[in-house]
């Protein structure tokens, strides 16, 4: 307040010498000078950053976001506010309206089904950056505060897939199992692209190093169910799966597993601590880089790109450090040594001359990019010998049946 009547001050001596017809130019410009003194001095406004979460910190999912969030506001020193526990319906709106409503300048949700509202609220809100986790919208709505993003973690699911094929060697070599018992299960949430996806290039990543891999899926029809994930798990284990993976948001697969004493690679962060017996690795997104890019781009007044894909190279993919009480030898090396290839393009995971469909190679597929309602296929996702992923849109459009995976149900 004193700051401000000293500018007003200033400014009133500057406006009486004037009508006075004063001639004392000292007098004029020590009075603006210490006006603009006194408008710099004043602080500027600290941005605001708020999220929207489909659960709480118990789901590994959003977990995952919570801990890059706050690291990330923290770094930036950006105050962090929060919406936990919002379903995928107009309640994702309300809780954007009320982020807003508390000052927040840039608002993020994590879950596929809360992009239609959080688009709504971008609508209402132009003066506000809207963000979104795994949507498509933003691609085909070009709305200047609506953006979506994602990370290539088909690459990270891929090199934990390898550490589950060296797992796999090491029971072989053993005599536990022989090379055609190599079966894997996955627990996987939803029968999409997103998932089918992951579950795929981890398949990739084992058959790159086991050849005689194969492996069951069972859905769940949840993201976040740990009685459904641990059934699931159960399934596939009297299915005779001797190593088990998941896309689901809670500890109950890996709980399984434990119980069970089968090796298990889990997903959002490392589970030795409950499961240290049968706990090899974890792949997963690190969100903080982006989370970065967002506040600079606010702070600085620059553009956010409105379909963004994080990658090993920059930090979004991640692993956890492997487990060497459970891992074989070599697999952090063997780890090392195909990301680095990744890194340098020398390896795709999705290299078409390492899978077949219904026993033939794919050469063409139109993939689903520009998203409209009947999920028309609209671009040639197979050139150069590997299929696109992630490359004309962050989000997964993956959604191919390769051979060796055997899906027992669908969720949509």
């Amino acid at each position: 307040m004193k700051k401000i009547l000293s500018v007003l001050l200033a400014a009133t001596m500057v406006l009486s010498l004037a009508a006075c017809g004063s001639s004392s130019t000292t007098a004029t410009t020590a009075a603006a000078t210490q006006a603009q003194a006194a408008t710099e001095a004043a602080p500027a406004k600290q941005l605001t950053m708020g999220f929207i979460y489909l659960h709480d910190e118990n789901s590994t999912y959003d977990r995952n976001f919570m801990e890059a969030a706050k690291a990330a506001c923290e770094a930036k020193g950006v105050t962090y506010i929060e919406k936990v526990g919002i379903p995928e319906t107009n309640e994702c709106y309300e809780a954007a309206a009320d982020l807003v409503d508390r000052g927040a300048d840039i608002v993020f949700a994590d879950s596929f089904g809360h992009e239609s509202f959080l688009l709504q609220a971008a609508k209402e809100f132009p003066e506000v950056e809207f963000a979104h986790a795994t949507g498509t919208m933003a691609h085909t709505e070009k709305l200047a505060n609506f953006h979506n993003a994602f990370a290539a973690i088909y690459d990270g699911r891929y090199l934990a897939g390898i550490a589950a094929g060296m797992k796999l060697n090491e029971m072989i070599e053993a005599g536990t199992i022989t090379a055609d018992q190599a079966k894997m299960g996955y627990v996987g949430a939803f029968t999409y692209a997103e998932v089918i996806s992951g579950y795929t290039s981890f398949y990739l990543g084992a058959k790159s190093v086991c050849p005689t891999v194969t492996m069951d899926v069972q859905f769940t029809g949840s993201w976040y169910d740990e009685a459904l994930e641990k059934e699931a798990a159960q399934t596939l284990l009297g299915r005779n799966c001797v190593l088990i993976s998941q896309h689901a948001d809670s500890m109950g697969a890996p709980t399984a597993c434990e119980e069970a004493g089968v090796p298990n690679v889990s997903y959002n962060g490392s589970t030795i601590s409950a499961c240290p017996n049968t706990f090899i690795v974890s792949s997963r997104i690190n969100w903080q880089p982006y989370f970065e890019y967002l506040i600079d781009c606010k702070m600085n007044g620059t553009a956010v790109d409105t379909d963004y894909t994080g990658s090993l190279a920059d930090g979004s993919v991640v692993l956890t450090e492997v487990n060497e009480k459970v891992a074989a030898a070599g697999t952090q090396a063997a780890i090392d040594a195909a990301a680095a290839k990744i890194n340098s393009g020398e390896l795709h995971v999705f290299d078409t001359t390492t899978f077949t469909v219904e026993g033939k190679a794919l050469d063409s597929y139109m993939a689903d990019v520009d998203t409209d309602e009947a999920y028309t296929p609209d671009t040639e996702a197979v050139a150069n010998g590997y299929f696109h992923e992630s490359e004309y849109r962050s989000a997964p459009y993956f959604n191919v049946s390769v051979d060796g995976i055997t899906t027992l149900n669908a969720m949509f």
